[in-house]
């Protein structure tokens, strides 16, 4: 799936206050699901020395997806395309 399409079809599923005029609901999920997604790390160094098995990557996978997710809200807020962030990104580190 192209970036353009995710932005679409993760729009589908956006219900929160005020859509498409509050950027501020996308901005504190993605801070909660990058924390979700260290929480993982952390059990995983805490619970399995270290090591990802696919259980848990499996489980990183799905939290990487809603961090996905909040970006793309983020940037239709801000009527940004999210192919243009990741070209933007890669520009940048280039």
């Amino acid at each position: 799936m192209h970036f353009k399409e995710y932005q679409k079809q993760s729009q589908k599923t956006a219900v929160y206050p005020n859509k498409g005029k509050n950027y501020i609901y996308p901005v504190l999920g993605l801070a909660g699901e990058a924390g979700e997604v260290a929480e993982k790390f952390k059990k995983i160094i805490r619970d399995n020395d270290g090591k990802i098995n696919s259980e848990k990557k499996a489980e990183i996978e799905k939290e990487l997806g809603d961090v996905l997710w909040y970006i793309s809200q983020i940037s239709t807020e801000l009527k940004i395309n999210l192919e243009d962030v990741a070209k933007t990104n890669i520009k940048k580190l280039s």
